[in-house]
């Protein structure tokens, strides 16, 4: 991802500020003893600084949507800053600004960068990539304090941030779409059934056994806790097992677990 973020930038230099010019583009830490060994002309473009834009950060996920379908989601992208110390190294103070004020009005005509210089992940994720030049600097980091910790001497430089959304963990698939249609079958259940359904009766019959048999557990409840014993157990409720309406055709298993 990085290196991608410096292809881009250097491929948008060399087309739109040098215009051919034959002057190197390296990302060359610019401390001393790299200066002193210089013999070219040089465009130095310092990555010394990346740090999330939490300003950016988004929580929950997004819908991927075809023909109006929900098809995967994805976590929000994460937004980073990569900041970038620009300088120009020749023999004369005169040529170094000219290469400076090139660079500059190359990256004052984008906002983002032309789609057509990314490459790898960062063309196959489709976000831009926003580019701001010349800003001043957070107020925890100064221009001095990266010289400084580079041990070399301060000169003209440009500071350039590019804003990169980063793609943390990819598409989540979701369960595939349903197109069958339901059959639904309802049988009597094969592991047996209580009360009228054991006697074979209906209707009123049914109900009146059915209450006689809950009379009798409430009787044997009563009883064991007045001999300071645990209520019984209720009986396991019956289980009937609905399958598809058709057999061995489409359709869904059920198991349905009765009420007495």
């Amino acid at each position: 991802m990085i290196d991608e973020v410096d292809d881009a930038l250097r491929a948008v230099i060399r087309r739109d500020a040098l215009n051919g010019s034959d002057v190197d583009i390296v990302f060359d830490a610019p401390t001393k003893d790299w200066a002193a060994r210089r013999n070219a002309p040089t465009i130095d473009v310092y990555l010394y600084d990346i740090r999330e834009d939490l300003g950016r950060r988004e929580y929950g996920r997004i819908d991927i949507k075809e023909n109006e379908r929900i098809v995967a989601r994805r976590d929000p992208p994460r937004y980073f800053k990569f900041s970038y110390l620009i300088t120009a190294w020749t023999q004369r103070a005169e040529d170094e600004h000219r290469l400076l004020s090139a660079v500059l009005r190359c990256f004052l005509q984008f906002e983002v960068l032309p789609m057509d210089m990314l490459t790898g992940s960062l063309e196959a994720q489709g976000y831009p990539v926003g580019v701001r030049i010349g800003l001043p600097p957070p107020q925890d980091r100064s221009v001095s304090d990266v010289w400084s910790a580079l041990g070399g001497e301060l000169k003209p430089s440009l500071d350039l941030v590019a804003l990169v959304a980063i793609d943390a963990h990819g598409l989540v698939p979701v369960a595939p779409l349903v197109t069958e249609e339901p059959i639904i079958g309802v049988r009597r259940g094969v592991d047996g059934a209580l009360g009228a359904e054991k006697a074979g009766k209906k209707g009123k019959d049914g109900a009146g056994a059915a209450e006689k048999a809950g009379k009798k557990d409430k009787d044997k409840d009563e009883t064991a806790a007045a001999a300071g014993g645990a209520p019984a157990p209720d009986a396991p409720k019956p289980i009937e097992t609905v399958g598809p309406g058709v057999l061995g055709g489409p359709g869904r298993i059920v198991r349905v677990h009765k009420l007495r």
